[in-house]
Parts: C-alpha cells; sequence; structure tokens
C-alpha cells in the first residue's frame, strides 16, 4: 500500500468523489470484506459490493485474499494507498500550466506550481514504486510571522538572493547530471476556523445514495 496515490484517469477520480466510496477507501485502509464494510457503513452488503467493483474497476482497491465459507467465497480487499490526490492531469483540457505566465506575487501562479508538483510527483513515485527504487527528495514546510509587510517583502528578496547564490554555487550545466526542480513558496497560513472545511457525511446521509 502506497502513502499516497495520485490519481491520474479522470474516471477514477469521478469513482473516488463519491461519498460513499470515499467512506469505503477510508476503511479499507485495513482489509475487509464486503461484509465487514457494510456494518460499518451502514449500507447492504450487496450495494457494498457495487462500489467495491467500481472502485476495484478502477484501481483504487485491490484483492488482499479470497476465503472460502462452505459455498460461498468471501473477498478481502484493500486500498490501494492510505491516502489520495487527483492530479490535474484528470482535467487535462483546463489545468493550469505555470508556463502561461510567470509573476513570483500571484497567487495563481503559486497554485499552478503546486498543480504541476502534484503531477510530477505523481508519475515519479509511480515510476519509482515500479523500479522498486527510492526517489530522492528535499522538502522544507514551517511558519513564519512578520510584523509587517514590508518585513515580509524583505524576507522575500532576501530569500531570493539566497537561492540563487546556491543555484549558481551548485547548478551543473554540463552533461551528466541529473535536473531536479526547485520550487520555494510563500503564502499567508490558513486561520484556524479554515483549517477543515471537509466534514464526514454520516452513514444515515449516504444511504440516499
Amino acid at each position: 500500500m502506497l502513502d499516497i496515490e495520485v490519481i491520474e484517469d479522470p474516471a477514477a477520480a469521478e469513482a473516488s468523489l463519491d461519498p460513499i466510496r470515499t467512506r469505503i477507501l477510508q476503511e479499507l485502509a485495513e482489509p475487509g470484506s464486503a461484509t465487514q464494510l457494510a456494518a460499518k457503513v451502514g449500507l447492504p452488503r450487496q450495494k457494498v459490493n457495487y462500489h467495491l467493483k467500481a472502485l476495484e474497476r478502477h484501481g483504487l482497491v485491490e484483492l488482499v485474499e479470497e476465503r472460502r465459507k462452505g459455498n460461498v467465497t468471501e473477498r478481502v480487499l484493500r486500498a490501494t494507498a492510505a491516502s489520495y490526490l487527483i492530479s490535474p492531469v484528470a482535467l487535462q483540457s483546463v489545468a493550469p500550466d505555470p508556463r502561461r505566465f510567470a509573476d513570483r506575487f500571484s497567487a495563481f501562479w503559486l497554485l499552478a506550481l503546486a498543480g504541476r508538483m502534484v503531477q510530477e510527483m505523481g508519475k515519479l513515485i509511480a515510476g519509482a514504486a515500479a523500479a522498486r527504487q527510492k526517489l530522492a527528495t528535499f522538502a522544507i514546510d514551517g511558519e513564519i510571522t512578520f510584523r509587517t509587510a514590508a518585513d515580509r517583502a524583505a524576507f522575500a528578496e532576501d530569500l531570493g538572493v539566497a537561492v540563487t547564490r546556491l543555484v549558481d554555487q551548485y547548478h551543473h550545466g554540463g552533461a551528466g547530471g541529473r535536473k531536479h526542480r526547485l520550487v520555494v513558496a510563500l503564502h499567508p497560513a490558513l486561520k484556524p476556523d479554515a483549517q477543515d472545511s471537509t466534514k464526514t457525511i454520516p452513514a444515515k446521509e449516504q444511504d440516499n445514495d
């Protein structure tokens, strides 16, 4: 099971966005059967089976084992990943393209860069997994509080100078090197009441599907 799987296929993305199937994927972080899932999500086993077949068809769940019980074969499945992200590739014709513009102070350019990162990392992770190799990456995540907007602008300028100096120091322009993508981002942190805008749909509400 992957920690995160990036979904590129539009049909798979559509299947994963169904609230019931999202709940099933969540429950299948640990292997389970349709009977076990039915008790957890509050739906008939036949309906759970219908959703499982759709998720399996799109490669979002996988068979772990089959258990024979009398004349019945119970299939035990699990999600292919602990978490999922939908790649901009799933919306290829309308996905943001960072090459259209390059404005260091544009929130939309930052978002386009983030979308490209999801797309590229999804492909790199899949390739590394297929080759049974580790993927060399590095990231820094933190928070900084600025006293004034002028301080923020000064920090951004100093950061740009420092990164440019490091790039000039380590960049190898000749043949034989491996190109790497470098993205540096700075944006306001979300306020506490906006941190979690998603809510789990109760089983009773999901029964209407």
